[in-house]
């Protein structure tokens, strides 16, 4: 869902297809992106602000003073320059051809065009205008110079129009507008058309069918990955140990396994088919040779497990790589990089993720961690301490720039 997550600044102009504008709020709701409004003054005279602010969910913005109920300005003001570093994209609809006209050539007499003007983001805008408008060499050009600002425009249809004629101008339907802004976003997602495999959280080795060997990780930082790859276009398969987390994408293809040998044989199924594998699960090294059919009773003041190694998931699939970007977790306590850079060369790993348990806000169950990537040309890149969502960016931008 490229529009999961995503915050949506919609600018409503004055045109008659403003009243389509509710619809279009909505769809974006259902698509999961958090969307606020900006309206010109004429867009009022078509669809309401409590309309838009009731789908939206949020106040409904029209100027830059904000107003008392008694209708005293205050010296109170929207700011902009917030609004528009808020968006991840801007979308304006109607764009009118004096909308228009004021994005090309940079005339700011509204709250709108202000935030247009502050705005780093990508912006669309769906031309609402009739049929002799919307062809007159002004509004063409008006047309280019955005396009050629980076502005992407999303064509009007044909059909009639407002004035009764029939030709180019209608507004695309609010259908078509929210599906071209999906598929333009994921056109231009970095990690679009890759398949990728990511594990995360503990292994837990059953004694009996009551007690386990397992470690303290909460799966944080694979689930933090699995959904930050989604967001940037990656098809994406997480193998999760034990744990109550759940992928906030619906599009995360999620399989839950409970012990190294099952996490094996799930991660070789898919492994194959990737092109891209991140292996932060935290794997436990040693299994109980045999696991007793009942609940073990406590009698004697000592009791004896022995234990065999589980098998090396990140190692086994080193030995069989092809193509796939292979990167793997190193927890360590002690001479940190020379162990980590052992285990990139040993498993034959394009890239290894280093963190330490003696680094504060790092290792498990926190919501932050402190890693440092080592590269297979031995290259280290250091990163402060972030919470685990930023970590994921930081580690998928190392992979969109090195795979």
């Amino acid at each position: 869902m490229s529009l999961q997550g995503k915050n949506i600044l919609l600018g409503i102009t004055g045109g008659i297809a403003a009243y389509k504008t509710p619809f279009i709020v909505r769809l974006l709701v259902k698509e999961g992106a958090h969307v606020r409004v900006i309206m010109t003054e004429a867009a009022k005279d078509f669809v309401t602000p409590l309309t838009l602010a009731t789908v939206s969910k949020n106040e409904v913005l029209t100027s830059f003073i904000i107003e008392s109920k008694e209708k005293l300005q205050k010296l109170n003001w929207n700011n902009h320059v917030e609004i528009a570093k808020w968006a991840d994209y801007i979308l304006i609809v109607p764009a009118t051809a004096n909308t228009l006209s004021k994005m090309a050539f940079g005339t700011c007499d509204n709250f709108l065009t202000a935030v247009y003007l502050s705005a780093d983001c990508p912006v669309y805008f769906a031309p609402a205008m009739d049929l002799d408008m919307y062809r007159h060499p002004s509004v063409s050009e008006s047309f280019k110079k955005l396009e050629s600002f980076g502005n992407v425009m999303i064509p009007a249809g044909y059909g009639e129009l407002a004035s009764g004629l029939v030709g180019q101008g209608r507004m695309a339907e609010p259908e078509e507008i929210v599906e071209f802004l999906k598929n333009d976003i994921q056109s231009k997602l970095p990690l679009r058309n890759k398949k990728m495999l990511i594990t995360a959280g503990p292994t837990y080795e059953a004694i009996d069918p009551v007690r386990f060997i397992g470690n303290h990780s909460s799966g944080k930082m694979g689930y933090a990955l699995a959904e930050q790859a989604a967001l940037l276009g990656a098809e994406v398969t997480l193998i999760s140990g034990p744990t109550h987390l759940k992928p906030s994408s619906s599009s995360i293809k999620l399989e839950r396994v409970t012990s190294a040998q099952e996490m094996y044989e799930v991660a070789h199924q898919y492994f194959e088919n990737m092109d891209i594998v991140i292996m932060s699960a935290a794997v436990a090294d040693y299994c109980p040779s045999e696991i007793a059919d009942q609940k073990i009773k406590k009698k004697a003041q000592e009791m004896q497990i022995n234990l065999v190694k589980t098998k090396d998931i990140l190692a086994s699939l080193g030995s069989i790589k092809k193509n796939q970007f292979l990167v793997g977790f190193a927890l360590e306590t002690e001479n940190e990089i020379e162990n980590a850079k052992s285990k990139l060369k040993k498993k034959n790993l394009d890239l290894i993720v280093l963190n330490s348990l003696r680094d504060e806000g790092a290792g498990f169950q926190a919501d932050t961690n402190k890693v440092t990537l080592i590269s297979k040309d031995n290259k280290i890149t250091p990163f402060a301490v972030k919470p685990k969502e930023e970590v994921a960016i930081d580690i998928l931008e190392y992979i969109i720039n090195h795979a």
